[in-house]
């Protein structure tokens, strides 16, 4: 069957954003503006903080340096962050 390629893309974009492990949580990823508008970090302090093993690692993306991040592993990360805020406060 044929299909141009945004109808691949779409597909493509379709299957990697399935339901992980049987949850009902979605696989999205988020690039990098997203990431810097969620935390309020800026680029150096989010590298800083994955190289620290403080922050999730991004995974790549197979183009030029394109990387993005597991939505759902930066929500885990928040909700930690949230965790450990309201054990010490």
């Amino acid at each position: 069957m044929w299909c141009d390629s945004s109808e691949s893309t779409q597909h493509n974009f379709t299957m990697f954003n399935k339901v992980l492990r049987g949850t009902n949580i979605v696989n999205n990823i988020l690039r990098l503006q997203d990431i810097k508008n969620i935390t309020g970090f800026s680029r150096s302090t989010i590298y800083l903080r994955i190289s620290e093993g403080l922050f999730p690692k991004p995974i790549n993306l197979g183009s030029q340096r394109a990387v993005g991040w597991i939505e759902v592993e930066v929500n885990d990360w928040i909700e930690q962050r949230i965790q450990e805020s309201r054990k010490s406060a």
